[in-house]
């Protein structure tokens, strides 16, 4: 809502002779109280709602963690530059299975040709099957199952040898 709507809302309640009205909608409220024209002017009152944030870490923390974690995400990254990561290719739910009463279509250890179906993702109510452009051995899945994912999340690691 612009500034133009909120002014005209003013004067549409203003004119009503309503004393009270409130609007609220997912990113903000708005309470607009009015009394007669002789004994209290219009009130606007705007409040913005402020969106949930993930939990900041507190600076003191921070460096404690990172410290012993660099020598194995050091170890971890050239453990895992052999392999080939497989992404997702849209925003929406992961899940390994095909339903819930049928098996996984990849688990650790299966061997995948280019064109297999690794997962589904559900992106609006419709399943997309992703499929792997290389073949190899499934290393590593990335996501739990019924996980939201982003954009070019990782999801499984694959050696192609």
């Amino acid at each position: 809502m612009d500034i133009k709507e909120i002014q005209s809302l003013i004067k549409f309640v203003a004119k009503s002779g309503a004393s009270e009205v409130k609007l609220e909608m997912e990113d903000f409220k708005i309470t607009i109280r009015t009394g007669s024209a002789s004994s209290m002017p219009e009130t606007t009152i705007l409040q913005q709602i402020p969106m949930a944030q993930a939990p900041v870490a507190p600076m003191a923390a921070a460096p404690v963690a990172q410290e012993p974690a660099a020598p194995a995400q050091e170890a971890t990254k050239s453990e895992d530059s052999k392999y080939i990561t497989i992404k997702s290719p849209i925003i929406g739910t992961f899940y390994r299975k095909p339903s819930p009463d049928k098996p996984a279509f990849v688990e650790v250890g299966s061997t995948i040709k280019q064109g297999d179906v690794l997962c589904v993702i559900e992106a609006m109510k419709l399943f997309n099957d992703i499929e792997s452009e290389v073949s190899g051995k499934i290393v590593k899945i990335l996501v739990d199952d019924s996980s939201p994912v982003e954009f070019d999340q990782p999801l499984f690691l694959v050696d192609p040898s």
